[in-house]
């Protein structure tokens, strides 16, 4: 993994015993010490706090800059002002077809803050480029930040003790002053539970992750990985790019239709997504929960119990809270949505019940 970016906190997490893994191009740490199930216990029963440093951000800045975002990527960027969050697509124009999911801060009219998923940055960052009227320029500000996650029912405790700001609306974000460097603070995650992410220079990254492992410490907060991410995302199903939303897959047959201004005159994807929302996709994502012991991966084929295929995983796993195997997976839409299904895992047939996500109740909006 010589080749690999790092992150800002690497040697951090060697010091902490982390294994790595290979994600969107960057060596990041899958798991620490206490293991995947501690660290995803500790997020929905305290606190834990993540690096995901390996997250792409871009600037668009200029005259126009918050117009000319909000007519490529899909949500409609005049439901919220400066100082919010959105979640938004970026499509691709001809197919529908999902390039990327990010986050948009707006700043003001004339700047927009995205971040995107690692590996999409330059793709995301090509396809704004290519398209910025003149006067809008797209910075990839993907080295120069890292992006700490602080996520669980005491994540409000562990930013006060530091002295940063907490209690702002869901999706909305505030900027703080940590040893002398601006750091964003806004009121998102992925994890489903209250939380925030921080946005901060690469050179205080360091001291920020120390001060928040202290400041938690008595509220037992863990480090996390990667692997407690994904588990802790699936519980909420919440989609993962590359596997439940790619350019093969659509934001209407991925039910994510509410990140979308259908009323919007222009976006990327629009005429593509809206003659498929008319018609009705042919398949859709849909929950499922195991009845038994079966746990499902990323390509397990869905079927009937006649034995038809109708659908494949996109993504699956054991939940910790659950206790129980759980997964994603694109099913036939004629399948009802309640139906019971049998995926194969390694060969078994294993029966599960389809359902609507999310898994657990989520607190992630609670004011």
């Amino acid at each position: 993994m010589t080749d690999l970016l790092r992150s800002p906190l690497h040697d951090r997490h060697e010091a902490l015993g982390a294994k790595f893994g290979e994600f969107g191009g960057w060596s990041m740490p899958l798991e620490y010490a206490a293991g995947v199930v501690k660290e995803h216990t500790a997020v929905r029963e305290g606190v834990g706090v993540f690096d995901v440093s390996h997250l792409g951000k871009a600037v668009v800045a200029g005259p126009g800059a918050f117009d000319f975002v909000n007519s490529t990527l899909t949500n409609d960027l005049t439901r919220i002002g400066p100082g919010q969050a959105q979640y938004t697509l970026c499509c691709d124009d001809a197919t529908g077809g999902v390039v990327d999911d990010l986050i948009a801060y707006v700043y003001s009219d004339d700047r927009v803050f995205l971040i995107p998923n690692a590996a999409n940055t330059p793709e995301v960052v090509r396809r704004l480029r290519a398209a910025a009227p003149d006067g809008v320029t797209v910075s990839d500000e993907h080295r120069d930040h890292a992006v700490l996650a602080v996520q669980g029912t005491r994540s409000d405790e562990t930013l006060e003790a530091l002295g940063l700001p907490t209690g702002h609306d869901y999706m909305s974000f505030a900027v703080a002053s940590f040893e002398g460097s601006d750091v964003i603070v806004c009121r998102t995650g992925y994890t489903g539970e209250r939380g925030y992410e921080l946005v901060a220079p690469n050179a205080v990254a360091p001291a920020l992750w120390d001060a928040l492992l202290a400041a938690g410490e008595q509220w037992g907060i863990l480090p996390c990985g990667l692997g407690a991410r994904d588990t802790l995302r699936t519980e909420m199903g919440y989609p993962l790019h590359g596997q439940d939303i790619s350019l093969d897959i659509t934001p209407v047959q991925a039910r994510l239709g509410w990140a979308v201004g259908w009323k919007k005159d222009a976006f990327w994807g629009r005429d593509a997504l809206t003659a498929e929302r008319e018609a009705g996709p042919q398949r859709v994502l849909r929950g499922l929960v195991a009845t038994g012991r079966g746990i499902p991966r990323p390509h397990m084929a869905v079927g009937l119990a006649s034995g038809e295929q109708v659908g494949e995983i996109t993504s699956g796993t054991f939940s910790p809270s659950l206790r129980k195997g759980i997964g994603l997976a694109l099913v036939a839409a004629s399948v009802d949505a309640d139906a019971e299904v049998t995926v194969d895992v390694r060969g078994r047939q294993e029966v599960f019940q389809l359902v609507k996500p999310p898994f657990l109740d989520p607190s992630v909006r609670e004011a």
